[in-house]
């Protein structure tokens, strides 16, 4: 079965762009699209898609607020946040938001298309780009810029922020559908990562890193 896609922007010319490129893909079927932010939470309701693909500036309600209000009302909906804007803040309110992805808008043609997928699947997608900015280590004063060598997976995001819920290995998978041993394997990633030997520690750096509120 297809996965069904609502497309958000003001720009009907970027729409017909996205709708191509999304329509050349057989396993993703376009069900509707919006001009707008109060458009976009009108329709969701009467069409239930399974991805909406949501540009982040919109002149009558912007996309953090369009997708606060339909996590709120359809958590099951995963949103994917298409934006021109390369910055790690906006990033991080996004997630905080509840979207499931951020893709800019430059991303190679094929990379919509994986992103629309890979977030229907459950996981978390971020532009490769900014994956590394995400979990970049701020500087203090009586410290020296330091950055984790090796970023985390998009997958490792998820099982992150599932910690830090409280889930348990076992609830980990199967909400991403994997198995616990995969899943052990991804926490012991995101732990020797991070530099991190607790789940206290975890939160904290999530925390610190505006991944959570």
């Amino acid at each position: 079965m297809a996965i069904k896609i609502l497309v958000v922007d003001d720009h009907a010319i970027v729409r017909a762009g996205l709708k191509a490129l999304i329509q050349s893909d057989p396993s993703l079927l376009i069900i509707g699209e919006a001009s707008g932010g109060l458009e976009a939470v009108s329709l969701v309701g009467k069409l239930l898609p399974d991805v909406i693909v949501l540009d982040l500036s919109m002149p009558d309600m912007d996309g953090i607020l369009v997708t606060k209000e339909l996590h709120a009302q359809y958590p099951h909906i995963r949103i994917l946040i298409l934006t021109v804007h390369e910055d790690e803040a906006l990033l991080r309110e996004v997630i905080r938001s509840g979207a499931s992805g951020y893709i800019l808008k430059n991303a190679a043609e094929n990379e919509l298309n994986e992103a629309v997928k890979r977030v229907f699947s459950g996981e978390m997608y971020v532009d490769p780009k900014l994956l590394p900015s995400l979990f970049r280590q701020k500087k203090s004063p009586s410290a020296k810029s330091e950055t984790i060598e090796e970023p985390l997976t998009p997958r490792e995001v998820d099982v992150l922020k599932l910690i830090v819920d409280g889930y348990t290995n076992r609830q980990i998978g199967v909400e991403l559908n994997i198995s616990v041993r995969t899943v052990e394997g991804h926490r012991s990633n995101v732990y020797e990562k991070l530099g991190l030997h607790s789940r206290v520690e975890l939160v904290r750096f999530a925390k610190h890193h505006g991944l959570i509120d």
